[in-house]
């Protein structure tokens, strides 16, 4: 179908990376979701919405069309323009089709008619505080078995290409002064509520995540994403599909929800928070127009198969600077007082807060040089560009 699978398969640079095929077809799954959505967007703005084809889960359907067309949907139809970005419609001239749930058992044949290109967004994301009685079972189901099974049929129908939205936690939960670090604030010095040089005020010699470092999920989410990378290179072993998986950290912009929407509200309501300490970690974030274009870029680049691509805005933020800059982006400045990051630290560990302390006080930093390096991709949009989208459209 493609020919054999060839890891570190050159092409001339020289030549035109994404030049445009009249024959290029690219479906996306997860389309109303957080990044799918964009990435239909941009692929439509792109190459044209007839190169486009969003999959719909059918349980989405009542919040995924536009008004009245909810019952008249098929595998076939292509849906006029609207306000997409709002939810209540789509890109002009893509194909709109539907599936049911991600699993093992779902049926892509009719979606996969034509297709050359997949962009895999569909997951069970990372929920905190999962109180499934097996979450790891749960994440299988959905992250590994229902993209493999998806992956095998994209291989059987003729498609060349397979982006996986993977994540940063398929390599940990943290970034140290070294690779050795434990990813858990609970094994790291500063959890026994001494006073470390990164408790202090010192800022540790950083260390970065890469594709090169070692993988070490610490939860179920992770470990599922990890198994998937390691099935669909299997299966490109097998069948001569190409891979290529990105593994983003956290994601902000228009419609961001979960812990980000959280800091927009507080930061906007003027709560005072006791971060103004929290001035030498560093955290790698990535805007969702950012990822997009890499994502996009990870489609069509012909250097792209078969690789792992570790993506971010290429500027870290400590927390305190991160709430300064959400406040600008707003209009209105960050209320912060200062607390040692010691006591902050020991208040959560006797609070059994200590991932959420991980999260506030810790460091996690990408290395995304090899996508701008190989692809020679560049972040088209910056830190502070992209903390504007992100708030504008937050209430």
């Amino acid at each position: 179908m493609n020919g054999p699978f060839r890891p570190d398969a050159t092409i001339d640079a020289q030549s035109d990376p994404v030049m445009h095929d009249l024959n290029e077809r690219i479906l996306v799954t997860g389309a109303t979701g957080f990044v799918g959505r964009a990435v239909v967007q941009q692929l439509a703005d792109t190459l044209g919405g007839l190169h486009v084809v969003a999959a719909v889960r059918t349980s989405s359907l009542p919040n995924a069309l536009p008004h009245g067309l909810t019952n008249t949907l098929s595998n076939t139809d292509a849906l006029p323009s609207a306000d997409y970005t709002a939810g209540t419609g789509w890109p002009e001239g893509i194909k709109v089709v539907t599936v049911g749930d991600l699993d093992s058992t779902t049926d892509w044949s009719a979606t996969l008619t034509g297709v050359t290109t997949l962009i895999h967004c569909a997951a069970r994301v990372h929920v905190m505080n999962d109180a499934s009685t097996d979450p790891l079972l749960l994440y299988r189901r959905v992250n590994v078995e229902g993209t493999l099974a998806l992956a095998r049929q994209a291989a059987a129908a003729g498609v060349k290409r397979f982006v996986f939205v993977s994540s940063i936690k398929v390599n940990g939960e943290a970034t140290g002064a070294h690779p050795g670090r434990a990813s858990r604030l609970a094994d790291t010095p500063e959890a026994t509520c001494g006073k470390t040089e990164a408790a202090s005020g010192k800022a540790e010699a950083a260390f970065a995540f890469s594709e090169d470092t070692p993988p070490a999920p610490v939860d179920s989410y992770g470990v599922s994403k990890l198994e998937a990378e390691q099935a669909l290179f299997a299966l490109g072993r097998e069948t001569g599909l190409e891979i290529v998986v990105v593994r983003p950290p956290l994601v902000y912009g228009p419609g961001v929800k979960a812990n980000f929407q959280t800091l927009i509200k507080v930061v906007r309501k003027g709560i005072p928070l006791p971060l103004a300490a929290v001035r030498h970690n560093r955290r790698s974030l990535i805007a969702l127009d950012n990822l997009v274009d890499l994502l996009v870029t990870c489609a069509r680049h012909p250097l792209a198969a078969n690789q792992v691509f570790l993506a971010s805005d290429g500027e870290d933020l400590s927390t305190a600077d991160l709430l300064q800059r959400l406040g600008r982006a707003m209009g209105k400045p960050a209320r912060l007082f200062y607390v040692p990051e010691w006591v902050l630290t020991c208040g959560a560990r006797v609070l059994g807060k200590q991932q959420a302390a991980q999260r506030l006080l810790g460091s996690l930093l990408v290395d995304s040089s090899k996508a701008r390096n190989l692809l020679g991709w560049t972040p088209p949009v910056s830190v502070d560009e992209g903390l504007r989208r992100a708030v504008e459209r937050q209430v």
